[in-house]
């Protein structure tokens, strides 16, 4: 199954004084790379849309636990007292937290309809435990979209 990557990326701005004179400094998001938690990596300009979007997308080849982080760049500008944006040297980048994900390999078989379904636990999911965490795709790249 396809899963569809996006973050919804904003401008952060800060006031403050320095000297008794307003700065405005601003940063911009400008490129996010992916790590899928399998040894693949995705980096990209683009935020990615959500679903039914598929404009970032990645896919796992094994069963089991990962962890998806999203690393965003920064490029940054500076207004002293209301005056034209700057540029700033450099980047800045800031890692988000861990997401986990499971990636299943389902098949389709009949069941019987008269056993009832425990609507408190999803059987499709296991507990995180080391014996459940899904291993390195020995295919492992880096993708830039």
């Amino acid at each position: 199954m396809v899963n569809v990557l996006y973050t919804e990326p904003t401008t952060q701005e800060l006031s403050v004084e320095l000297l008794d004179t307003p700065v405005a400094i601003r940063a911009t998001p400008a490129s996010y790379h992916w790590d899928l938690g399998d040894g693949n990596t995705i980096t990209t300009s683009d935020p990615g849309k959500p679903y039914p979007a598929e404009v970032v997308t990645s896919t796992y080849t094994q069963e089991g636990w990962y962890d998806i982080t999203l690393t965003t760049t920064f490029s940054g500008q500076f207004s002293v007292a209301g005056g034209e944006w700057q540029d700033i040297d450099g980047t800045i980048e800031v890692a988000s937290d861990p997401v986990p994900i499971f990636s299943k390999s389902l098949e389709s078989r009949l069941v019987n309809g008269d056993v009832p379904i425990d609507e408190d636990e999803d059987p499709w999911v296991p507990e995180r435990a080391p014996d459940t965490e899904g291993p390195k795709d020995p295919e492992a790249r880096h993708r830039n979209i």
